[in-house]
């Protein structure tokens, strides 16, 4: 049975609707370890006295700095002690990267971990990284995250061979700022990597590509856009149903493709995001998660340990760093 830590103090809800989706994960073989407050009603799961929390308004270094006995900073711990295989909050993204960094560490030759979303798309899952954990980053970066991005989607997503697209304003190798157009050269050269050139915001829904690379700003910026235009969708298609007698009947018709519609689309279908390049196990969640989207994130981090995504990468990284290093000009 896998063990999840979980910060049950993180997020917008928390932690009403955090133990709902934990006790609502834990029917499905999971075994939730909630981290909060003495005295919680977790529902039966198991409880490990964690009193204080970090906001989310908090600067994310000071607060795990001084709050090493947190809630989140205490689950992240309990995975690098070995007491727990993952962990999900979703509380502060800052904090939570803090933690990981101390607590769990990068894996050798990661220079920095990023986060990766499996986004919907027309064509099936694609993984979009970094969405947010390096605002600022270096073209050597985002060569770094197409290659924990690509082994991810072939080892978890079981895609073989996976495409690679790197995120611009015009799909012409010519476009973009001055980070793009230097990791796009740096693409192009890697060995190992299927990569196709460049890819516009606009194609991501359609099935831009595999695994679609950019920094750490643009990703979340994106991510959100995403996100809000989806839920927006949603809302007023439901609203436009419901507004009228002929269309609650034409809602009847088209209920069950309506339903897998929302299931494809909606975020919380996810429920988190992993944040790769780690020696441990991290799931960051949405700060506003359902009871829904918490489940969802717990099983995520429950199939990330099925299918040993840190293992995979500590095994398969550093062969695609070699062969990249191979291919760079000699002095660079």
């Amino acid at each position: 049975m896998t063990r999840v830590a979980v910060d049950a103090l993180g997020g917008d809800r928390a932690p009403e609707e955090v133990v709902a989706g934990a006790l609502e994960a834990a029917q499905d073989g999971i075994q939730p370890i909630l981290f909060g407050a003495a005295g919680l009603d977790t529902g039966g799961l198991p409880l490990v006295e964690a009193p204080d929390r970090i906001g989310m308004e908090e600067k994310p270094a000071e607060a795990v700095r001084a709050k090493p006995n947190s809630s989140l900073v205490a689950a992240c711990r309990a995975v690098g002690q070995g007491e727990a295989e993952a962990v999900v909050s979703a509380g502060n993204t800052g904090a939570m990267l803090a933690a990981c960094f101390v607590e769990l560490r990068r894996l050798k030759g990661v220079a920095r971990p990023a986060i990766a979303v499996v986004i919907p798309s027309k064509h099936g899952p694609s993984v979009l990284i970094d969405s947010g954990a390096n605002v600022d980053a270096r073209p050597e970066h985002l060569l770094q995250f197409a290659q924990m991005g690509a082994v991810f989607a072939e080892e978890v997503l079981e895609i073989h061979d996976p495409e690679v697209r790197l995120l611009s304003i015009g799909e012409e190798a010519e476009k973009g700022n001055q980070l793009t157009l230097e990791a796009h050269a740096l693409l192009a050269d890697a060995e190992g990597l299927r990569f196709a050139g460049n890819t516009e915001s606009r194609d991501l829904l359609l099935g831009a590509a595999d695994v679609v690379v950019c920094d750490g700003f643009t990703g979340n910026v994106v991510l959100k856009l995403l996100e809000g235009t989806i839920k927006v969708l949603l809302d007023t298609l439901r609203e436009e149903i419901t507004a009228s007698r002929r269309g609650r009947i034409g809602g009847l018709l088209i209920r069950p493709a309506a339903r897998g519609m929302r299931n494809r689309l909606d975020p919380e279908t996810y429920g988190g995001a992993y944040l790769l390049g780690l020696r441990g196990l991290a799931v960051i969640a949405h700060g506003n998660s359902s009871h829904r989207a918490i489940a969802n994130a717990i099983r995520l981090a429950a199939r990330g340990v099925e299918h040993d995504v840190v293992g995979r990468l500590a095994q398969r990284l550093p062969e695609r760093v070699l062969a990249s290093a191979r291919s760079e000009p000699p002095g660079k």
